[in-house]
């Protein structure tokens, strides 16, 4: 029973007691017995108390049960003397070690390999200096009811990091997709429990690395769906509460660069919902986060739909026939200039104040079923593509991190191949340095 159902029930049998929708609790005075019998009489005065009951005790035994984690230190501001901006600006190109700790339950469950050092070390030597780590974190739960992370998997986790830290890298620890249990539920139902979730999972995250200086980043979720006004509020709760957990360890924490994301991590949705950011008791150390597959067609589409076709190519130079008598090529919306038209408004709504942004994702898959002329032409449009994207985001100054999924066969985006660490995409490779070269 919820509270906003006991609310109204009191409210109709004239009874109004003092309200707490936050703590879940409900304060009545000596006179509202006697409305309840009138109204009710007094088995059902009786069975609304059973239920106001029932429903406190609950409420007090989920609070007990979800300790708090954070374990505070005195703040140490040693190795964390840079601003966000300062930081974000210094990441050359990012990659991602995609479908592999945010897979639930089994880090080799999609068909990827055990991360090794022999991989990040091969992404270091292409020319990468940050790596985003997309990392499940409920699937790996000793304790479902006090949200308690496996110690193993925090360990686990805590490898891959220092692959990348003690190459003097920047990582980005996040909460990924992680079974949607966030990202699907930006809403006023879920909205309370969520939070009490986000918190525990982020203080024990944040504990565990709480000694690593700021090369080590943390982003509150992933792609949060939001549709209105509402869910955005909710999203904004869920990105305080990150923010909130992670500074209550205090030590380095307190000083750490933390990421927020955009409804969807969409620049549209963006701008049409998030008209606020979440505070920060630091300052300076609050980055954004959108995410970039545009257009959709010619980057993620694996097979033609009602409402649209995949686009084989993209960019003005390199347009090509029909080919069997479709178009296949990437129109206006999602070209040159819209992409560009993107990022100058994510420039102009953070990083002009202060808030540096990442596009924590971006990509197009690489078609090699196609043929002759046709590969040919689109493995030259993707190669533009990337490099345009890692140009044109450098030059607006957001921070590109390139989404590689593993697999590198057709309609992948794997860069390495990630048993042995060995280029598998040179093309793709040569282009996305390319861009990050020309960009400023």
């Amino acid at each position: 029973m919820s509270i906003v159902f006991l609310a109204s029930s009191l409210a109709w049998a004239g009874v109004k007691p003092k309200i707490s929708v936050s703590a879940k609790e409900i304060t009545f005075r000596h006179s509202d017995r006697a409305a309840l019998v009138n109204k009710w009489g007094l088995w059902g005065a009786v069975s609304l108390g059973q239920a106001l009951s029932t429903y406190t005790g609950t409420c007090k035994k989920e609070a007990a049960s979800v300790p708090n984690y954070s374990r505070p230190i005195p703040s140490d501001p040693t190795g964390m003397s840079s601003t966000a901006k300062a930081l974000i600006g210094r990441i050359v190109l990012g990659w991602n070690l995609g479908n592999t700790l945010e897979v639930p339950g089994n880090e080799t469950g999609w068909g990827n390999a055990f991360t090794t050092k022999r991989l990040i070390d091969s992404v270091k030597a292409a020319g990468f200096n940050a790596v985003r780590l997309p990392c499940a974190w409920n699937s790996y739960l000793e304790d479902t009811v006090a949200y308690k992370i496996k110690a193993s998997w925090l360990s686990r986790v805590k490898q891959v990091v220092d692959y990348c830290y003690n190459n003097n890298m920047y990582v980005v620890i996040n909460i990924h997709w992680d079974g949607g249990w966030l990202e699907n539920n930006c809403t006023p139902a879920k909205q309370k429990v969520n939070n009490v979730k986000q918190r525990a999972l982020w203080e024990q995250i944040a504990v565990t690395f709480r000694d690593y200086d700021e090369h080590v980043l943390f982003a509150g979720c992933n792609e949060p769906n939001v549709k209105n006004a509402t869910e955005m509020s909710v999203l904004l709760s869920y990105e305080q509460t990150f923010i909130n957990a992670v500074r209550s360890t205090g030590g380095r924490n307190t000083y750490r660069t933390l990421i927020v994301q955009g409804p969807n991590t969409s620049t549209e949705n963006t701008m049409q919902y998030m008209a606020t950011l979440p505070t920060d008791a630091t300052a300076n150390r609050l980055a954004f986060e959108v995410h970039d597959y545009t257009p959709f067609q010619f980057s993620l589409l694996d097979s033609d739909a009602d409402w649209g076709k995949m686009f084989y190519f993209w960019g003005k130079d390199y347009h090509q026939p029909l080919v069997d008598g479709i178009n296949r090529n990437a129109g206006a919306w999602g070209d040159e200039k819209h992409i560009a038209g993107e990022y100058a408004k994510m420039k102009a709504k953070f990083i002009d104040k202060g808030y540096p942004v990442i596009i924590g994702e971006f990509g197009a898959m690489r078609r090699l079923s196609l043929t002759g002329d046709n590969l040919a032409k689109h493995l030259a449009s993707r190669n533009y593509y990337l490099q345009y994207v890692v140009k044109t985001a450098k030059n607006y100054g957001l921070a590109p991190f390139y989404w590689d999924a593993g697999y590198t066969g057709d309609k992948g985006s794997g860069l390495f191949d990630r048993g042995t660490g060995a280029v598998a995409d040179r093309q793709a490779l040569n282009s996305l340095m390319t861009g990050a070269s020309e960009g400023r």
